[in-house]
């Protein structure tokens, strides 16, 4: 049954997910609005006496309101939608190039275009069907005098949306969308795995059991997985689905993706129904994969970096971003088990360790931003926050990338005058890191060491 209703769930999750979803909802809207219009009989004699009063004495004269209220409809979004792909294409120009589409397709901007579409279809059917019957044109004045009303409301459309077109490519609503997207898909994981039968377990002791491999029938980005009803499969072949994949993965055609643990082999439509419940989205979607979204802060940091545009206020500003978003993650241990009722191990998947993480978000920006003093100061209050939240082997991780932030400064600053203004930071504020008191010398003789501080 899962297998069968994959396609049309996956196909709606595309559309719900299209830029043209909200679009085609208003559109649907103001059509049956003017059908209403057109179509309900309603005469003089059933309408109140104000709304007779404001009726016009031949309604099917307006041919030439409703054109010209028709044609500026569409030289407005035209231009709207024109000045839309040059915000875009400069936007892509200074961010990462994955967040054209993110801009293009925000809800707000979706709202206007079906709020335009619609009024375009509205006043459209109010042009096909002219005739009026005599009895009526009360009522078809009040659609006439709607279709104006709409215009009015897509001009004021129009100032919002050059107003939020301008903003969104703004750096801190960029920053800032990012993070508030980001948060939030880690606050609905978080949400999810409060339950008991979401468990983290170091070492997974394996049962015995021979594992069966199901191999991949397309290839695309593994965004996520409907783990409970994986749960449920596996207790259907009474074993244990160990995933082969970290979310966000791409995978080929054909390759191993996960195995059942247990005794007996699973029939193909038991492997059907498994990989029914994976989730393939194209690109990169933040609400399905939180750590996209410190990818995405961290490439907009190294675009900011590149010789081209050269904003490292803009790097630091992510850098700010990426430190928070860090601290959250060091304070929740995500789950990769999942039992079911009676405790039993069901579902396993891999995840991504913290120093991998945090080696694919700093490394880019230390190496892009090395012969920038102010890069590294930031990336080493980063590292010296992070450390306020770390344990165990998480903090060696921070020293270890601290003592390369040194190490790349060190290189970087020759003169007294640098050198001096950097080792007034080195450690500066409340840390748990063991950082020099002044930089490494060229030959790399340390001056000392200094302990936590408070400034």
């Amino acid at each position: 049954m899962r297998v069968l209703l994959s396609w049309p769930i996956r196909l709606f999750k595309a559309y719900r997910q299209s830029i043209a979803y909200l679009p085609s909802v208003l559109a649907v809207a103001y059509g049956l609005l003017g059908l209403s219009a057109l179509l309900l009989p309603i005469s003089n004699e059933h309408l109140p006496t104000p709304v007779t009063a404001l009726g016009l004495e031949a309604p099917g004269n307006t041919r030439s309101l409703l054109a010209a209220l028709l044609g500026g409809m569409i030289s407005l979004m035209v231009f709207s939608f024109s000045m839309v792909m040059s915000v875009l294409s400069q936007a892509g120009g200074q961010f990462s190039h994955k967040l054209v589409f993110g801009l293009i397709s925000e809800r707000p901007h979706q709202w206007v275009l079906g709020h335009y579409l619609g009024t375009i279809l509205f006043i459209l059917m109010l042009l096909i069907v002219p005739d009026v019957a005599s009895g009526e044109t009360a009522w078809r004045s009040l659609a006439i005098y709607l279709a104006c009303a709409m215009v009015v409301h897509c001009l004021g459309l129009f100032v919002y949306f050059i107003h939020n077109a301008s903003e969104s490519i703004q750096i801190d609503a960029v920053a800032s969308g990012l993070h508030r997207t980001t948060l939030a898909a880690l606050r609905v994981l978080q949400e999810r795995q409060r339950d008991a039968a979401w468990r983290f377990l170091p070492t997974v002791v394996p049962t015995g059991h021979p594992r069966h491999v199901v191999h991949a029938r397309r290839a695309g980005y593994l965004q996520n997985a409907d783990l409970p009803a994986l749960a449920k499969l596996a207790a259907q072949g009474d074993g244990i689905v160990h995933l082969h994949f970290r979310f966000g993965d791409y995978v080929v055609e054909g390759l191993p993706i996960l195995s059942l643990e247990a005794e007996t082999p699973p029939g193909e439509t038991w492997c059907d129904e498994v990989r029914a419940t994976l989730t393939y989205v194209e690109g990169e979607s933040i609400t399905e994969h939180h750590v996209y979204g410190l990818t995405q802060l961290m490439e907009v940091a190294i675009k900011a970096l590149s010789p081209g545009v050269n904003d490292p206020g803009t790097a630091r500003l992510c850098i700010h971003r990426l430190t928070d978003l860090l601290a959250r993650q060091l304070q929740w241990q995500p789950s990769n088990t999942l039992l079911d009722q009676s405790g039993t191990r069901r579902v396993t998947w891999p995840l991504e360790r913290f120093d991998d993480l945090l080696y694919r978000l700093f490394h880019p920006i230390l190496h892009y931003g090395r012969q920038d003093v102010s890069i590294g100061l930031g990336l080493l209050k980063a590292l010296k926050t992070l450390s306020l939240f770390a344990k165990g082997e998480d903090l060696e991780t921070l020293q270890a990338h601290a003592e390369r932030v040194i190490e790349t400064l060190a290189r970087t600053a020759h003169h007294p005058l640098d050198r001096r203004f950097i080792a007034s930071r080195l450690t500066a504020g409340t840390h748990r890191l063991d950082l020099p008191l002044q930089l490494p010398t060229p030959e790399g003789q340390a001056r000392g060491r200094g302990g936590e501080r408070t400034q």
